[in-house]
């Protein structure tokens, strides 16, 4: 199944809906105890939301409990769910494809459960949601806190579904494993709109995909549905503070994706992602992918470059790796590998900004990919729109490139302000 583009149009980046204040009954009980998921929260209360309910699910292997059993199947096993679907994202419900991809139709040979495909379509999660008679949707996936990561779309397109046949819709909520303390990097232009992002957030959001689903709902679904919205239900974290990373949980971290192994990569990911858009490798078919880059031909001088410039939080090694598959299959590469050594100094857009900067520099033959189908640069869609580009072709310092965004990243901001449910 090939990444298909959604161009969605979007209004402009509009004042906080009166609609939704945060009251206070939304925010995290101020107690000590250790963090618990949202599907913790729903299974302690009995399922008491999901009760009288006719319910699909999307998940995937990251939808576990806190002793590594699969919430669909521990479900299942209780009993007290009528769970009638599952649907699976990108990558699949239990995780059999690789990126850009899919699962086709399947009967899950566990459960029994009907398996459907969620990736990238609206209209045909629509079609299902209305077949199986469902009444509830409910979403539970680990995201990685950047714009371009799919799930996140995935949930906007099924509440954006659920909202056109009137269906209730619940989040099972988990962290953001960059932390929510703020918001960085560019804001999404409309015009650049796909399923690396489709509305205007910014690249690092720094918010639960339960906030993230109540601005969807109140900002984004009624600009495509008439003004509808769907009856959200978010089932909070406990214990949860805007400062941790997923590293200071406690929960137990399962891949979200296949080149997401561990959270160490999910804070590169958000700046290094912007090499899938480049001639190198992004180090996808080796065991620290979005942590080596590199392609053949390169050596130490951008080692020594990148490390001249001291960047907060962060160094480099030089480091020569071979593919096995993607980008310069069984080739070797020369590059580098990147250590955090500070994670909350660290910047991790200005350091992949910094290393594309000085590639350019050093090793002018490696550009971007080529073009996509409709003529728009990748790097374009994961930054969301040509600026970021354009000034490294014109071999702008690096530093300097943040300011191009830092009034739509302040607008963000206040937006987002008013979604937040922790502390």
């Amino acid at each position: 199944m090939r990444r298909r583009d959604l161009l969605v149009t979007s209004a402009a980046l509009a004042p906080l809906a009166a609609s939704s204040p945060v009251h206070a009954g939304d925010r995290a009980r101020p107690d000590h105890g250790a963090v618990r998921t949202g599907f913790e929260s729903l299974r302690a209360s009995g399922y008491a939301s999901l009760a009288g309910q006719r319910v699909g699910i999307i998940s995937n292997p990251t939808g576990i409990d806190r002793d590594l059993g699969h919430i669909v199947d521990v479900m299942v096993a209780d009993g007290g769910v009528d769970l009638h679907a599952v649907f699976g994202p990108e990558h699949g419900f239990r995780g059999t494809s690789q990126a850009g991809e899919g699962e086709d139709f399947f009967t899950d040979p566990k459960t029994g459960l009907p398996v459907y495909d969620a990736y990238n379509d609206s209209a045909e999660m629509e079609a299902h949601f209305a077949d199986l008679g469902l009444t509830t949707i409910v979403f539970d996936i680990q995201d990685v806190g950047s714009r371009f990561y799919t799930y996140i779309w995935t949930l906007y397109l099924a509440m954006e579904a659920a909202a056109r046949l009137g269906l209730r819709f619940v989040v099972l909520d988990r962290p953001n494993p960059l932390s929510g303390r703020d918001a960085f990097g560019p804001v999404l232009h409309a015009e650049y709109s796909s399923f690396v992002g489709l509305k205007p957030i910014a690249q690092q959001h720094g918010m639960t995909v339960g906030e993230l689903a109540r601005l969807f709902n109140d900002v984004f679904v009624p600009e495509a549905t008439g003004g509808r919205r769907t009856d959200l239900h978010v089932e909070r974290l406990v214990n949860w503070r805007r400062a941790q990373r997923f590293t200071d949980t406690g929960l137990p971290w399962v891949a979200p994706s296949p080149n997401m192994p561990t959270p160490r990569t999910a804070e590169l990911y958000v700046g290094t992602c912007y090499f899938e858009a480049s001639a190198l490798s992004e180090g996808r078919g080796t065991t620290l992918p979005f942590q080596l880059l590199g392609a053949p031909g390169i050596d130490h001088r951008w080692e020594q470059a990148l490390n001249a410039r001291a960047l907060p939080g962060v160094r480099f090694r030089e480091a020569y790796f071979t593919p096995t598959f993607s980008k310069w299959q069984a080739e070797t590469c020369g590059g580098v590998e990147v250590q955090v050594t500070d994670v909350d100094a660290h910047d991790p857009i200005l350091t992949a900004l910094t290393m594309i900067t000085e590639q350019w520099r050093l090793f002018p033959e490696y550009r971007w990919r080529s073009q996509d189908g409709d003529g728009a640069f990748w790097l374009d869609k994961l930054s969301g729109d040509s600026r970021v580009r354009l000034a490294v072709e014109d071999g702008a310092d690096p530093g300097d490139i943040p300011r191009i965004w830092q009034d739509e990243l302040a607008a963000f901001r206040r937006l987002r302000r008013g979604y937040l449910l922790y502390r």
